[in-house]
């Protein structure tokens, strides 16, 4: 089971555009000391969408290698099926705790063939699953059903915003769950808000009962992305409307000015916050002068709010 803030790393790149995996030890080390509860890496936040193999084998080690058993690691898989079990083999070589399943590329197969392609990658390894619904990966009601009783999948991670179908999900798995056979029965199963900037949505996802979100901006601003999570858990509605309308709406107004911000962003704000750990590979592009500025501000600005 997962608890607490899930820290999602970026990628560090040297000068010539490899993997910088001294940068990415000194990130790993500040987000566990900072008390994340769970690492993901190579998932959206980390470019998995531009790594090749060998990189995301030696991005897994390292976040193995750094974390040694303090807190869970999960690895990003996806695209087309043949790599994505690729992945799965890779991560659990590699130590990995678990998997991120993400969306195949490019193609929006119907839940039938989203459920096959869930069974096939889970199939690869023996590594727990975690399925991003987003983009191309849109489960219905009854497909999410028969994706949570496969027997590793364990998590769903919703980046769609659909409240109404989500909470219709949430509802059926768990009245399927507690009425499971000897299989499944017992098993725990958590869904996640995996939204671009997750903050910004949790009190809509906590409506539903989905409490558990992914921060990016645990990455570059750990005290603010603490504060909001502990203000959330307690109740203190102020202080989480005050970092709302102070940091992260803030934040989330200038991610939606350009595509691809919402890892462009978070990795300028790393090297803001004094690390540097290069820029996005294309087809993103990094933050112009004036957004980086801007980004400078909101962040001053989150760190002072208490």
């Amino acid at each position: 089971m997962l608890k607490g803030i899930l820290f999602f790393p970026v990628t560090p790149f040297t000068g010539d555009g490899s993997i910088d995996t001294a940068k990415l030890s000194d990130h790993l080390r500040a987000g566990i000391e900072s008390g994340a509860g769970g690492v993901f890496v190579a998932c959206g936040t980390g470019e998995f969408h531009a790594l090749d193999l060998a990189e995301f084998t030696s991005v897994v080690r390292t976040a193995v290698r750094v974390t040694a058993g303090r807190v869970p690691v999960f690895a990003g898989a996806g695209g087309p099926l043949p790599l994505a079990r690729q992945h799965a083999r890779a991560a659990q070589e590699a130590g990995a705790d678990g998997l991120l399943l993400m969306p195949p590329y490019l193609v929006a197969g119907p839940p039938a063939g989203l459920v096959a392609y869930v069974r096939e990658v889970a199939a690869a390894g023996s590594l727990p699953v975690i399925v991003y619904q987003r983009g191309t990966a849109r489960f219905d009601v009854p497909a999410a059903v028969e994706v949570a009783r496969l027997p590793r999948v364990v998590g769903l991670k919703d980046g769609t915003g659909d409240l109404d179908l989500l909470a219709r999900i949430v509802t059926a798995v768990r009245a399927d769950q507690a009425t499971a056979d000897q299989a499944t029965a017992g098993r725990d199963f958590q869904f996640f808000n995996g939204m671009p900037t997750a903050e910004g949505t949790q009190l809509a996802y906590r409506g539903i009962g989905v409490d558990l979100y992914s921060s990016a901006a645990f990455c570059f601003a750990p005290e603010t992305a603490l504060a909001f999570h502990r203000a959330l858990t307690t109740g203190d509605d102020e202080l989480v409307q005050r970092l709302l309308a102070g940091f992260f709406h803030p934040l989330i107004a200038l991610r939606e000015r350009v595509p691809g911000y919402a890892v462009a962003l978070v990795k300028a704000a790393v090297r803001l916050r004094g690390l540097d750990v290069g820029g996005v590979r294309p087809p993103l592009t990094d933050p112009t002068p004036e957004h980086l500025a801007e980004l400078e501000e909101i962040i001053a600005k989150g760190a002072a709010i208490r």
